[in-house]
């Protein structure tokens, strides 16, 4: 969807995309387009103040600067979307840190939006993924990687509650009497299905793999206790899926980030849990996929915050 200004040039916006491993952020047009690009590890800097200075700073420098028109922000959350500040279970150093007022400062003059990661990866599959092309009313984009989020677009709004953290389900407790989260709370589907936690598990469990990639390499070779710690995560994953979906009637579930990325290890054992478990008809229609735009769905999502009225929002 092109959308040009008076001057007959595109409208371009900031889209940047927190993560708790790594930042990224993009020059993103109305119609979709990402001319330019960047993305660091947070392992690289001393600080994510550091790490988001170099990310915003890689794009900015290649584009008009006057150019663009807003900015809008997906972070891994809790955050709070009215005072622009946000607490990354898995950035310590961020504790009601003011990301919007940060990014503001690099950028000053325009406006600025922020949502959660999940919520950003919900809305730009909505606007130009997967769920754009499967009429949708309701839609609960997931991210799976480091941390667990989500997010909701509900007749084509994105609905981001109150404080901006509607959708939050890495948070939803599947086992009340299981680990304890970094949130506070213990059980959480974070506590399961996040890749840091996979991992701990195996390696509980005697896998002597590294990472993520190795556990989800072994689960495609066969590896019982790899193949276990899928299951396991597919099992949590579908209780938060189907607990969603008895709420709001989903018709369509969307799952991105480093662990989705492991593809049929995770998707096959997921989709067998929640039309297991699903019991009322409206929940056995619910569509269970994986992302169709990777790891730029959250930057397009993020970029649709603060796109022009003839965008998606």
């Amino acid at each position: 969807m092109s959308s040009p200004n008076g001057t007959g040039e595109t409208r371009t916006v900031l889209a940047v995309d927190i993560g708790g491993t790594k930042f990224a952020a993009a020059a993103v047009t109305a119609d979709g387009g990402m001319p330019v690009r960047a993305e660091v590890p947070l392992s690289a800097f001393a600080s994510a103040d550091a790490a988001l200075a170099e990310v915003v700073g890689r794009v900015t420098a290649r584009v008009d600067r006057d150019g663009i028109e807003g900015v809008g922000i997906g972070s891994a959350g809790p955050l709070d979307s009215v005072k622009g500040s946000v607490s990354p279970v898995n950035i310590p150093g961020w504790r009601d840190f003011p990301l919007a007022d940060a990014v503001s400062r690099m950028l000053p003059g325009r406006p600025v939006r922020l949502a959660g990661d999940g919520q950003c990866m919900a809305l730009g599959e909505w606007w130009r993924g997967l769920a754009e092309h499967t009429p949708s009313r309701a839609v609960l984009g997931m991210v799976v990687s480091t941390g667990v989020g989500g997010g909701l677009v509900l007749d084509g709004t994105p609905y981001l509650g109150p404080t901006g953290n509607a959708g939050h389900i890495g948070h939803i407790a599947v086992d009340p009497g299981g680990e304890p989260c970094p949130c506070g709370a213990a059980g959480c589907v974070e506590t399961v299905a996040s890749g840091p936690n996979m991992v701990r598990w195996a390696r509980a469990n005697g896998w002597s793999g590294e990472d993520a990639k190795a556990l989800a390499a072994d689960a495609r070779l066969g590896h019982p206790v790899a193949l276990r710690a899928f299951r396991r995560a597919a099992d949590a994953l579908a209780t938060a899926i189907l607990t969603a979906a008895a709420l709001f009637d989903l018709d369509h579930v969307v799952v991105g980030g480093g662990v989705a990325a492991a593809g049929t290890v995770l998707f096959d054992p997921l989709r067998r849990a929640v039309t297991g478990s699903a019991g009322l008809g409206f929940l056995r229609r619910v569509r269970v996929d994986p992302t169709s735009l990777g790891r730029d769905a959250g930057l397009l999502g993020a970029a649709a915050l603060v796109l022009p009225q003839d965008s998606p929002c």
